[in-house]
């Protein structure tokens, strides 16, 4: 029997319905008058790690559980019929993980009878964990400057900068790529400084959403939201000692500006409170952008930079002080010999080379993941060798000889066009002169000139008929 239209246009609005809800990022959670789950959205079962089946159409009590001072928004809301706005709820899903949310629940009523109830979540679990958990404590911070690898000018000037910085306790920001280590030289500066007694505290300013951020910063009062309790922030964790901010140019420019006014002032207001309290806290930020382009980029306050930079550490990319690498690469070889209980002694000239020519756009971090992925491809050998490599650094480096540098183009462009020619006929000139060249330096042997451009040997005898290109 055909579908009357209504039902047609209804079927599409809950399509759009459903869309919506799972496009949200809040968690929203409904039951009906006996406590049923009737909705729960994608954001939810991100949450709560439960998949939907094991929810809908199910009592929330038989599946949840909660804390014996606890009860469930949602069954209050039924019960009582009030609503509820920012309150602070612990739980734990169907496998015992805990989970805290700040929810606002609110009775649904038809004709002066409640016949159920909606609760819409944001997850502050992660936020519960870092407060609960002992972030750090004194003596964990494990890198001082002895751990710092290297000879070359370049990081022998950075060490030295560092290490002068120790001397008093002015802010300090670090600049350099990802990979170049700079929380090693963050903790190498807190550990030769007079705070090394007290506490060294790192948080990575884009691990977290703003709204949790600023409270982990600054810390809580009881009262700012309903369940909120009386809650150091991390500057007053850090008292006494350090307080490393990562990826400082992650953070809002509000956010900026509140940390701003902590550093100028040497105070902070947890949340919800109407008194400063005074903090003794060194702190370093660490940057992957440079300061410069972060200004213009909008992504850090000009009056930050300033007041952070006041002492500034730039640490140079690895392409930068290749001298280093045979040090590095000893130090790594040592590190995976002792734990994977192997007797592995060096490099093989051509792995040397090959790690001189490249440009390592993941620095040191990237350095000893290619040794530690090589040694894992080694059975009882005592040398690297180039088969060893990890696939995808082979692959970067063929394509690398593969490509010739711009100014060769614009060389050849230069030398070889006087006057403007179509460009059909310029890139035959072009692809005519590069096959030449390849073959020229493979001793005109054409299975490998192929294989390096990337083409099969057929193609290639084409495209040198084609062309007439003679091997000499």
């Amino acid at each position: 029997m055909e579908q009357p239209k209504d039902v047609h246009y209804l079927q599409y609005i809950n399509q759009i319905y459903e869309r919506i809800l799972d496009e949200v990022d809040v968690g929203v959670h409904a039951v009906d008058e006996t406590g049923k789950t009737i909705i729960y959205n994608k954001k939810m079962m991100q949450m709560e790690s439960m998949d939907i089946q094991d929810v809908l159409n199910k009592n929330l009590l038989e599946v949840f559980m909660f804390k014996d001072d606890q009860t469930s928004t949602l069954v209050k809301a039924l019960q009582e019929g009030k609503e509820t706005k920012n309150v602070k709820q612990t739980y734990f899903n169907n496998k015992g993980r805990e989970i805290t949310t700040i929810n606002n629940t609110i009775p649904i009523f038809e004709e002066n009878k409640i016949n159920g109830a909606v609760e819409i979540a944001k997850d502050v679990t992660k936020l519960e964990r870092l407060m609960k958990g002992n972030i750090t404590s004194k003596g964990t911070t494990r890198f001082t400057f002895d751990n710092i690898t290297g000879s070359s000018p370049a990081i022998k000037e950075v060490i030295e900068a560092a290490k002068r910085a120790t001397r008093t306790s002015s802010y300090v920001l670090i600049v350099g790529e990802t990979g170049t280590g700079k929380e090693l030289f963050a903790q190498s500066i807190h550990n030769a400084s007079n705070r090394l007694s007290g506490p060294f505290i790192s948080q990575n300013c884009a691990a977290l959403p703003d709204n949790l951020i600023e409270s982990l910063l600054f810390g809580t009062k009881r009262g700012a939201f309903t369940g909120a309790v009386d809650h150091p922030g991390l500057f007053e964790q850090a008292e006494g000692g350090t307080l490393l901010l990562d990826e400082i140019n992650s953070l809002n420019l509000s956010l900026q500006a509140k940390l701003l006014r902590v550093l100028q002032e040497k105070t902070i207001r947890r949340i919800g409170d109407t008194k400063d309290t005074p903090v003794d806290v060194r702190v370093i930020a660490n940057m992957n952008e440079d300061p410069i382009d972060a200004i213009a980029n909008n992504h850090m306050r000009k009056d930050l930079y300033y007041r952070l930079g006041v002492v500034t550490v730039f640490i140079p990319p690895l392409r930068e002080r290749k001298q280093d690498i045979p040090l590095l690469v000893q130090d790594f070889i040592k590190k995976y010999n002792e734990r994977f209980n192997m007797q592995v002694k060096g490099l093989s000239d051509e792995v040397k080379q090959s790690f001189l020519e490249y440009d390592w756009h993941g620095n040191v971090r990237e350095l000893e993941h290619i040794i530690e992925a090589a040694m894992n491809n080694m059975l009882d050998e005592e040398v690297i060798m180039y088969t060893h490599l990890p696939f995808q650094y082979r692959n970067k480096m063929q394509l690398k000889e593969r490509m010739i540098p711009i100014s060769s183009v614009e060389s050849f462009i230069n030398e070889s066009v006087e006057v403007a020619v179509p460009l059909k006929d310029q890139l035959e000139i072009f692809e005519k002169s590069y096959i030449e060249h390849v073959l020229k330096k493979n001793d005109s042997n054409i299975s490998r000139t192929a294989k390096l451009l990337g083409l099969s040997r057929q193609s290639l005898q084409y495209r040198m008929k084609k062309l007439n290109i003679d091997l000499k």
